[in-house]
């Protein structure tokens, strides 16, 4: 089930996950094929299994695509006919997944399952699409008719003509013959709603062995694709989250896991025509399509014509199983679009059927069966009970699968001709089609309030050259990650001017005109304020990369796209070394503070610069260029000499998951702690600065935790975000401000304001709210670091005042949003929400080294920021 905001691990899961973030997210076994029959997984040519070396753990590698799927060969999935058979190796027994309390399939069980399963006959297929935060392999199982290697390659050849040139693909005879329609199946990527799972299981054993002339008619013109398990890790511990805490359903617009990362690769390589996300706990069943505000990037209209017909049909299958209220507990099925006014949105592509239509999905479905097992039902009820509602969401969960599989065995024709035409609209630059009751046609209800389209511009420019460009290492990963999620980049290969500009070669641009048009929009434009559309989201409703990422962006309205370039592969790598001197490396982007804490813990000497910036010695070049290489920075020559000596902070975090996977990207030493920690008996002398915005309560601390962290405030300093970083600083007396909190639901891309110098010097002009605060009556030595925009500093998103007229935008203009002291800085914006607003980050990882540089002092004296400190 999606809940409306941000949901915390406990810190305890939060400590377990932090061993696992350098597990390698992608290792897949590369065994010899055998002739004639399945391969052993893991048989690689010398009797070892093969896998990928651990990725840096860097934006660049977080942002790398996938390895492709493959299918226990090491073999591309696209080049092999199906079946695609291997012997998956069992994982040991795991009396302690949670699954076995309410007789599902626990994790371990999965992989002799499916073994099992591609024993039934040739229809069934496993690959391994990679593997969890945790280290668990995830499964691709592919049903359909056996295809011969040269049908494969033709199923592939028809599938790109239908991304690359729908105009030729619509008038293809042999596409409207032959191509078989993909259909996907994704189940439990809420670790905690687990049916999905084992009604996908019966499903494949259904399909495997049926005779029936509808399932050999349908899986000889379809494929059908289930990914059995997106999050092993919560399946096994009962958590929503996976292992490193993150809500995989919130991550893809960023793909900061590798969970998400391999259900991207999927989008991209098997380019559903319809798609359905099991979820739950919702009574009665919910049945996308949603209520307003609808993404304005992708055809709606054709988005809600099929959606909404799939829905129908899910509808009567769900309702056709018999189950009532009075008997069974359960609820007649509901489509929001048809049966409520709002609330249930689907404006942000951070969910798995809000980000599949980029991708030419043109039915798209979040499915919540309807009895809850999870959480404190989970706890509380008998194993009977449990197990009667898990049996029941699963016969829900196969019910609405079917009928999904009926309507495209039905609809064949029009899903894939609707698909073709969402690209042949990008390629061409068409104009979206607004829904209407004319132009989508059976679809009770539509309104102008449904009536959303963009307009979008003929390209952006991501510009070269230290005088246009903000941040090198910014674009690069910009680049990086618009091409891990399949847009088209190009790079001008002499100068140009565009739009009454002039650009530099090696600049990027990102012509519109191209099959992803709307998840290269969806990714680089503003966003919008929707604050007058509704009165509340459901979600986040602004994410903008190319404001939030730390690079430049211009976006080109001209006609006409007439630029000497060349198509890439990925960006230009910008690593760069001085070959003499002494050197320097700016702090301007989380990569540069990545490098900079390498460094550091590789006991180089750095020191700090007036401008803030490290200055690093020539005996380093050598290590310095290793950090060049690994994050992707430049370290220029300078003259420089002096300023105060660095070291590595070592932090302790009361955070989110997100902030502190964050953390670790830029390579602090960590280690969580909350309140329960601090009670426990916390040692202080692990740390030099707290950082605080989440779990920590000073009003819950007993006498011994109170006075040992008092004590440490007083010697030490504070990084606080938000309501917990602000009363922490209030109960301390480190900073003299008065916060002031905005409305909770608020939150998007805002417009700031940076002060020369200091923490936000050089920051980007943008930052991300959640719960806005903003800090007022600033007493002596106090320094406004960044401020809200004047008039509306909301750029994109939802923030409205309140009923009693406060706690909007409109009170927060002008205000600090940003303040410091000798000792503390405050963050009233969320500068790491969910590791994605990586262009902010580098504030905070320069809040950390500013407090940890101030030395001791007496508690409750506050001293001024030094002039232009960093």
């Amino acid at each position: 089930m999606r809940l409306p905001r941000p949901v915390l691990i406990a810190t305890a899961t939060a400590t377990a996950a932090a061993a696992l973030l350098l597990t390698p997210d992608g290792a897949v076994a590369d065994p010899t094929p055998r002739p004639g029959g399945p391969v052993r997984e893991g048989s690689g040519p010398s009797g070892g299994a093969a896998t990928r070396a651990p990725e840096a753990a860097t934006d660049r590698a977080l942002d790398a695509p996938v390895t492709e799927l493959t299918d226990g060969t090491g073999t591309p999935g696209g080049t092999r006919g199906y079946p695609r058979e291997q012997v998956l190796a069992p994982d040991p027994a795991n009396p302690a997944d949670k699954s076995v309390r309410l007789g599902l399939t626990p994790y371990h069980a999965i992989a002799p399952k499916l073994n099992a399963l591609q024993r039934l006959g040739d229809r069934v297929s496993v690959e391994v699409a990679g593997r969890s935060a945790g280290g668990h392999r995830l499964y691709l199982v592919t049903v359909t008719a056996p295809e011969s290697p040269r049908q494969a390659r033709a199923q592939e050849r028809m599938r790109e003509l239908i991304e690359n040139a729908p105009a030729a693909a619509a008038e293809d005879p042999a596409v409207r013959r032959d191509y078989k329609t993909p259909v996907f199946f994704n189940n439990n990527i809420h670790g905690n709603e687990w049916e999905g799972t084992d009604a996908s299981l019966k499903l494949i054993e259904q399909l495997a062995t049926a005779q029936d002339g509808s399932t050999t008619g349908l899986l000889a013109r379809s494929r059908v694709y289930f990914n059995i398990t997106a999050n092993p890790d919560g399946r096994i511990a009962g958590t929503r989250a996976n292992a490193n805490g993150f809500d995989l359903n919130r991550d893809f617009v960023t793909a900061s896991q590798p969970e998400v990362r391999a259900m991207r690769q999927i989008a991209i390589d098997k380019q559903p025509a319809l798609m359905v996300d099991l979820h739950g706990y919702v009574n009665g069943t919910l049945i996308e399509p949603t209520t307003p505000p609808h993404g304005e990037n992708y055809e709606y209209d054709l988005f809600l014509k099929n959606t909404y017909a799939n829905a129908l049909g899910m509808e009567a299958a769900v309702n056709g199983l018999g189950f009532t209220p009075e008997k069974d507990g359960v609820e007649p099925a509901q489509i929001p679009f048809r049966d409520q006014e709002e609330g249930w949105d689907d404006w942000p592509p951070i969910f798995t059927p809000q980000y599949m239509p980029f991708h030419g999905t043109v039915a798209a479905h979040t499915v919540e069966f309807p009895l809850a097992v999870n959480n404190d039902e989970y706890d509380e009820l008998p194993v009977a009970e449990l197990r009667r509602r898990s049996a029941v969401n699963v016969a829900i969960a196969g019910a609405a699968m079917r009928a999904s599989l009926d309507h495209v065995r039905t609809h064949r024709a029009s899903l894939v001709a609707d698909q073709i035409e969402v690209f042949r609209r990008s390629v061409t630059g068409a104009a979206q089609v607004p829904v209407s009751p004319e132009t989508v046609p059976g679809v009770p209800g539509i309104g102008p309030e449904d009536v959303y389209t963009t307009d979008f511009p003929r390209a952006y420019v991501i510009p070269a050259g230290a005088d246009a460009q903000r941040s090198a290492p910014a674009a690069a990963r910009l680049v990086d990650h618009l091409l891990a999620n399949d847009v088209r980049v190009r790079q001008a290969t002499r100068d140009f001017r565009l739009g009454g500009k002039a650009y530099a070669k090696g600049s990027y641009v990102v012509d519109l005109r191209q099959p992803k048009r709307g998840m290269a929009n969806v990714m680089l434009a503003d966003g919008r304020d929707i604050s007058d559309k509704v009165s509340v989201m459901y979600d986040i409703s602004g994410w903008s990369l190319g404001r939030l990422w730390g690079a430049t962006v211009d976006t080109v309205r001209t006609p006409r796209l007439s630029v000497p370039d060349r198509a890439v592969q990925a960006a230009a790598r910008v690593g760069y070394v001085a070959p003499r001197g002494t050197l320097r490396l700016r702090l301007d982007d989380a990569r540069e503070i990545a490098a900079l804490n390498s460094l550091l813990a590789d006991g180089v000497v750095v020191r700090r610069a007036a401008d803030g910036s490290a200055i690093v010695p020539a005996s380093a070049r050598g290590r310095a260029a290793v950090a060049a290489r690994t994050y992707g920075v430049a370290f220029d020559a300078t003259k420089a000499t002096g300023g105060a000596p660095l070291r590595r902070v070592r932090v302790a975090a009361a955070v989110t998951p997100g902030e502190l996977f964050a953390l670790r990207e830029m390579n602090f030493d960590v280690v969580p702690v909350s309140t329960a920690i601090l009670n426990a008996g916390f040692d202080w002398s692990r740390a030099d600065v707290l950082f605080a915005s989440a779990g920590l309560d000073p009003a819950r601390l007993g006498t011994a935790a109170r006075a040992a962290l008092d004590a440490f405030l007083g010697r030490a300093g504070l990084v606080g975000r938000g309501a917990t970083g602000a009363a922490l600083n209030s109960a301390a007396g480190l900073l003299a401000v008065e916060p002031v909190a905005g409305n909770p639901d608020a939150n998007g891309v805002v417009r700031v304001v940076n002060s020369p110098g200091g923490v936000a010097g050089g920051a980007p002009g943008h930052s991300f709210v959640y719960a806005p605060v903003w800090f007022t009556d600033l007493g002596a030595g106090v320094r406004v670091e960044q401020a809200y925009g004047s008039g509306d500093p909301l750029l994109s998103g939802h923030w409205r005042a309140l009923e009693d007229g406060g706690g909007g935008p409109a009170r927060a203009a002008g205000r600090a949003s940003v303040v410091s002291g000798p000792h503390a800085v405050l963050f009233g914006t969320e500068p790491l929400f969910r590791g994605h607003p990586k262009g902010v980050f580098a504030q905070v990882g320069r809040a950390l080294l500013t407090v940890s540089l101030r030395g001791d002092r007496a508690p409750g004296v506050v001293r001024g920021l030094p002039a232009g400190g960093g």
